[in-house]
C-alpha cells in the first residue's frame, strides 16, 4: 500500500469534496481517499503508486485542478 498527498484547487464545501471522493475513488487500485476541505489536502491510499495523469483527470472529472498543474 503507499499513500500520496495532492492539493486539490477549488472545493468549497463538503459535497466538493465529495465529488473529488468519488472520482478518485473510482481509479483502479484506489482503496481509501481522504479529503482535508478546509487545505485542500487529499490523501489517497492505493495498491501501488498512481499514475500523475489518471490522478489530474480524476480529480478534472470531478471540476477541480491540482495545484501546480
Amino acid at each position: 500500500m503507499t499513500t500520496s498527498t495532492y492539493t486539490v484547487v477549488g472545493m468549497t464545501c463538503d459535497h466538493c469534496a465529495a465529488s473529488v471522493r468519488e472520482e478518485l475513488g473510482g481509479i483502479e487500485g484506489v482503496s481509501q481517499v481522504d479529503v482535508d476541505l478546509a487545505t485542500g489536502n487529499v490523501d489517497v491510499t492505493s495498491a501501488a503508486p498512481l499514475n500523475a495523469d489518471d490522478v489530474k483527470a480524476a480529480v478534472e472529472e470531478a471540476g477541480y485542478q491540482l495545484a501546480g498543474s
